[in-house]
């Protein structure tokens, strides 16, 4: 495993908005599926879920806009996975417009191993744990992104 996995998937006409960008909704979307490479490549995404009856869920995410979107714009999403224990997994995204140096828009997500006959979570089977942990030592070499572990802040009413 890399410092880093890659997904990509081109912005679609029904994505953008009355403003002419990609609506907020479908960066979530494109961080999920982003979710999803990462868990395939830690070979626990569907064929895992099937096979073992566990999955994860997203308890928590944090998305940070900072540039638009447009219509047929590619989009690459740099996924890190950035902490783990027994029954969570915490995974960033930065996303990028492909051939780009800015990025666009930050996500972070708190998963949550789910064993899906209960309905409630599970700890992460030991034959999985080496996978995450060197995905976690790898990806943080280069740090964790500035938006990771941010809160909004609340304004206090006054002009």
């Amino acid at each position: 495993m890399c410092e880093f996995i890659l997904h990509e998937e081109s912005v679609q006409p029904e994505w953008i908005d009355y403003n002419g960008h990609m609506n907020v909704a479908y960066y979530v979307l494109v961080f999920d599926h982003a979710t999803d490479g990462a868990l395939e490549a830690l070979g626990m995404g569907e064929a895992y879920r099937e096979a073992e009856n566990n999955t994860f869920f997203v308890a928590e995410s944090h998305v940070v806009y900072e540039r638009e979107v447009k219509k047929d714009d590619l989009l690459v999403v740099k996924t890190k996975l950035i902490g783990y224990d027994t029954k969570r997994l915490h995974i960033s995204h930065e996303m990028y417009v492909k051939d780009g140096k800015d990025r666009c828009a930050g996500n972070e997500v708190m998963a949550l191993h789910v064993d899906m006959e209960r309905r409630k979570t599970a700890e992460i089977p030991l034959e999985h744990r080496n996978a995450i942990k060197t995905g976690v030592e790898k990806s943080l070499q280069n740090g964790v992104p500035d938006y990771c572990a941010r809160a909004i802040q609340k304004l206090h009413n006054k002009f």
